[in-house]
């Protein structure tokens, strides 16, 4: 039996929708998808003569252009690493995640990226630049000094073994953790993600988030081109709210995925400067935060689309839950759905499986999951135990198998043990203030732990209340308190303080 590997899931589709769209850049191209198999396997030559081996890492660093796209999938076509890099990282950062991934080779476009070239030349990592011609629709490579022979990459076959990408978490409350992830974790991921929203080679997106991160990368680029659908690429290499509709409407886009922030933004921009009609989409996706109820009703209410909340992290090689479409029993708003081609379990400290509505922490496994984090001995001992992936995260299975998120392990806030619920939801601004207020000074358990993501939901909740974000803050006789700043409108800034004892200070400032 052949193993399952991204490269044959996208050989696959170019075999069989060879003349269907695949990639486009915003009024400047089109490649189909037999078109781009043959720019990769060209590319994937060059990176040979470059001399490039199987399990060599090449940092790429670039913005969403067509030239990231055709060399990242050249690079694992020849059995290499691919590390995308963030364009806004500063020389000492580069040097890190350079140093960190063994970085053999470090591509940019053609204008260069000064600090990541200062890094790698630091590190003496050669360095490349791929430009694509629009007029021949070729690619070169600049370290590529001999010449390539495309029948390098035919002898090649791809294993499900192979360590495709290498990507690093966060580090928000640590030294970031490198996370390889192989053929069969992206494979396996991206044919989750291609069914579950039931996306075929009908579909068609426009590209909004960055390929240095797993989301645009797995979720709106990957899923595409291995259902046969089209990507389009913004003409300026990153989200823009002037064109974004311009692009979905040129593009015959069917769907698209982004972080709450930017769904955020085209919520503003309809209302400030609305488009004269809107593409019929099957959905809209919401993942990588959590996005409020009272955001993901506006979006539904203006768009005529189901917004389906998703749940998803770079150890699972992106999604891990989803919520359905409607065909397939519907979206819970507050919810992030059910699991996706994984096993899923909420656990106790001692691993022990929790019922429906009773909260512990999420834990995954399957061939999604990436098999441990790079030299990091000590992560991979905190994070695998009891035969399960820890995620951090704390949640809670409804007794529809939905699955609701409470927050990070170390975001809870401690408050002198439950979980608030989501009840608070629809209260008027005032009479929310005070019920709030009497939740967190009502009768006091040692261990009460309150959920920040909660706490947002709430004051998002009203109309008035454009962004606010919930955050701990020490406290002498209760460890911390509770903090939140709301943004109301375009020049209000809410600064919400609830302290110990029955007092609630609510105290405004205007922005100019």
């Amino acid at each position: 039996m052949e193993s399952l590997t991204l490269t044959g899931l996208l050989n696959k589709s170019a075999t069989e929708f060879p003349n269907h769209r695949a990639l486009s850049v915003s009024g400047q191209l089109d490649l189909t998808h037999s078109q781009l198999r043959h720019l990769v396997d060209h590319a994937a030559s060059l990176l040979i003569a470059s001399g490039v081996n199987p399990g060599d890492v090449v940092a790429l660093t670039f913005p969403n252009t067509v030239e990231f796209v055709v060399m990242f999938l050249a690079v694992i076509r020849c059995r290499a690493t691919a590390a995308p890099l963030n364009a806004a990282y500063t020389a000492e950062e580069f040097e890190f995640y350079l140093s960190d991934s063994e970085s053999k080779l470090l591509i940019t476009s053609p204008e260069g990226i000064e600090s990541a070239q200062a890094a790698a030349s630091k590190l003496n990592i050669p360095h490349g630049a791929a430009t694509f011609h629009l007029k021949t629709k070729t690619i070169t490579l600049s370290s590529s000094n001999t010449e390539s022979n495309v029948g390098s990459v035919s002898e090649l076959v791809n294993d499900s073994s192979d360590v495709a990408l290498f990507l690093h978490t966060s580090g928000t409350t640590s030294r970031p953790k490198a996370v390889p992830l192989t053929q069969l974790n992206l494979a396996s991921s991206v044919l989750n993600i291609k069914s579950v929203y039931r996306l075929t080679e009908s579909d068609s997106t426009v590209l909004v988030l960055p390929l240095f991160h797993v989301h645009g990368l797995l979720a709106g680029l990957l899923s595409s081109l291995v259902s046969g659908a089209a990507v389009a690429l913004p003409a300026a290499g990153r989200f823009s709210a002037s064109t974004f509709w311009q692009d979905m409407i040129a593009y015959q886009a069917t769907w698209y995925t982004a972080v709450p922030t930017i769904h955020q933004i085209i919520l503003d921009r309809h209302i400030g400067k609305p488009e004269p009609a809107y593409p019929k989409l099957r959905f809209i996706r919401s993942c990588s935060a959590s996005l409020a109820p009272a955001i993901l009703d506006r979006l539904e209410e203006v768009f005529g689309a189901p917004v389906l909340e998703a749940y998803a992290m770079t150890e699972a090689s992106h999604l891990m839950a989803s919520n359905p479409l409607p065909e397939d029993g519907g979206h819970k708003a507050g919810s992030v759905g059910r699991p996706v081609g994984q096993e899923m379990a909420v656990l106790d400290e001692n691993g022990v499986v929790q019922p429906a509505g009773v909260s512990g922490e999420v834990c995954i496994r399957g061939p999604n999951v990436t098999k441990g984090y790079k030299n990091n001995p000590e992560a991979n001992k905190s994070a695998f135990q009891f035969g399960w992936f820890h995620t951090g995260d704390v949640g809670f299975f409804d007794s529809d198998g939905y699955l609701h998120l409470v927050g990070r392990i170390k975001e809870l806030i401690n408050r002198g043990g439950m979980i608030f619920g989501s009840s608070l939801l629809d209260c008027e601004i005032f009479r929310l203030l005070i019920q709030f207020t009497e939740l967190l000074v009502g009768p006091i358990f040692s261990g009460e732990k309150i959920s920040p993501i909660e706490v947002d939901a709430v004051l998002l909740s009203h109309q008035d209340v454009a962004q606010a974000v919930a955050f701990g803050v020490p406290d002498d006789k209760y460890g911390e308190e509770v903090r939140n700043h709301c943004h109301l409108g375009e020049s209000t800034l809410c600064f919400l303080l609830i302290a110990s004892g029955l007092n609630l200070n609510v105290n405004f400032f205007t922005c100019r």
